[in-house]
């Protein structure tokens, strides 16, 4: 089974990937892309490392959702 992207959430439409360069540490990483989230989607991958940006309230953003609709 593959595991699940990794996921990053944002507030911005328009996001940088760096993969795991971006992270401290010895990680190779890959040429840093910049990235669009389509506002309808809420969401977007990265062609390299497959890593997801979710817009934060976006219709991607499923935490965010279940917990605006959570009764007190």
């Amino acid at each position: 089974m593959i595991a699940p992207p990794e996921t990053t959430r944002t507030d911005s439409l328009r996001v940088s990937c760096m993969g795991a360069s971006d992270v401290p540490g010895d990680g190779l990483g890959h040429p840093r892309v910049w990235l669009q989230i389509d506002p309808d989607v809420g969401f977007v991958d990265c062609g390299y490392c497959d890593r997801r940006f979710i817009l934060n309230g976006g219709p991607a953003d499923i935490d965010h959702d279940q917990a605006h609709s959570a009764k007190p």
